[in-house]
């Protein structure tokens, strides 16, 4: 192993649970030796991890008392480049930019603690938070939006992971000024159930964000709508039952039909309850997020790029590979998701442009040899080669992490 052979870039996503890709990172490094020239670039996809994978690679943190997802006030941040900056790939680089992710402010990791059982979510990971899946709001994203536009932003990237509401975004643009009233002209309580109340949008005090560009930088595809849309998908996590979903969706084609008819909207067009027309509401990504995609695509005017694709863009990942002779990436877990555009096949692909190998680190893996190949990546190896007891992996995550950085150097350095 020599320096002058090429530098290693580590540029891995967070490892849930246990590392963050900053950390992620630092272990890495440690293992490869100080012999190993390193540049470390945490990344992420546009979900949970997305702030602190930009601050890690040179953004500034912005912290930001806000709205949680059930109304208590939670201290969230927001990641910001000044326009004098000199990091970044994208043309416009010297655009004032934000970094949001709904994760900070209304995910489910900011729903309070359970007093008694949770509400059953389907997921481990949600156990001992009280859910609210009729009344959780995006109101506190809003409020970093307009603290950003406020404080001079002239790009906003919006990532959508994580969210413990299915509001259709309500929330948040009710934050930047818009207000959703019933028929007697009062304004909804928050929460996507109140929608089915929803007479009128009043768009006149809408924050000035005209000059403001808008990217949803994610991956996930769903439609507002329907058996493949934000209520049916994703609503059972948040805690909905089967009548809550029903609840949910009929809401949420209140809200489309409600935005063209009333705002000019090209939404879901409805007469007497039957929805006609998808319009906005059928589009890709309008189901992300409990349907924030909708509202970031109807009242936003939002661009959506593919998560790990644009952030890499973003934080310059072409430049970090000239001259490098390995990258290594990795996540929590490389499963069939991995393969979906979650961040180490993204940064494989990349990678791969440049003719650079990729190897792979994780906690565990499902993914055989071939899939990996298939994916641009060379090797992977997991802490669980190493320790076969999950939660020692999870407790002991960084300096297995350090070990298994060893045996990377010794195979591929």
């Amino acid at each position: 192993m020599s320096e002058s052979s090429g530098h290693v870039v580590i540029a891995p996503d967070k490892f849930k649970g246990s590392l963050t890709g900053a950390e992620v990172a630092a272990w890495v490094a440690a293992g490869l030796g100080p012999g190993v020239a390193t540049v470390a670039l945490p990344v992420a996809d546009g979900g949970d991890g997305t702030v602190d994978a930009v601050v890690a690679c040179g953004f500034t943190r912005v912290e930001v008392e806000v709205t949680g997802p059930v109304g208590e006030p939670v201290l969230a941040s927001y990641a910001w480049r000044d326009a004098s900056s000199p990091q970044g790939a994208l043309p416009g680089q010297d655009v004032p930019t934000a970094v949001v992710e709904l994760a900070e402010a209304s995910g489910l990791r900011r729903l309070p603690v359970a007093s008694g059982p949770a509400t059953p979510a389907g997921s481990p990971a949600h156990e001992g938070v009280e859910l609210a899946p009729l009344t959780a709001t995006s109101h506190g994203t809003g409020e970093l939006i307009a603290h950003a536009v406020r404080r001079g932003a002239r790009r906003v990237v919006l990532g959508l992971g994580g969210s413990a509401c299915t509001d259709g975004g309500t929330g948040m643009m009710r934050a930047l000024g818009v207000r959703f009233l019933d028929a007697e002209g009062r304004e909804l309580p928050f929460g996507g159930a109140a929608l089915r109340d929803l007479e009128r949008i009043d768009t006149s005090g809408l924050l000035a964000i005209g000059d403001v560009e808008f990217v949803v930088a994610g991956d996930v595809d769903n439609p507002l709508l329907g058996p493949h849309g934000a209520a049916a998908v994703y609503g059972p996590q948040k805690g909905a039952s089967p009548d809550d979903v029903k609840l949910l969706d009929r809401s949420l084609a209140r809200l489309a039909a409600v935005a063209a008819h009333t705002h000019g909207l090209v939404g879901a067009i409805e007469h007497d309850g039957v929805v006609r027309s998808m319009g906005v509401a059928g589009r890709p990504g309008a189901g992300a997020a409990g349907g924030v995609g909708f509202a970031a695509l109807a009242f936003l005017a939002a661009d959506f790029r593919p998560g790990i694709d644009y952030l890499l863009e973003l934080l310059g990942f072409r430049d970090r590979l000239e001259g490098a002779r390995l990258v290594i990436t990795g996540e929590g877990s490389l499963d069939e998701q991995t393969l979906r555009g979650k961040a180490p096949a993204g940064v494989a692909s990349a990678a791969a442009k440049a003719g650079v190998p990729v190897v792979a680190v994780c906690g565990r893996r499902s993914l055989g040899d071939e899939e990996l190949n298939a994916a641009g990546i060379t090797a992977a190896y997991a802490l669980t080669d190493i320790e076969p007891d999950p939660a020692v992996c999870m407790s002991q995550a960084g300096p297995l992490l350090e070990r298994l950085a060893r045996r990377v150097a010794e195979r591929h350095l």
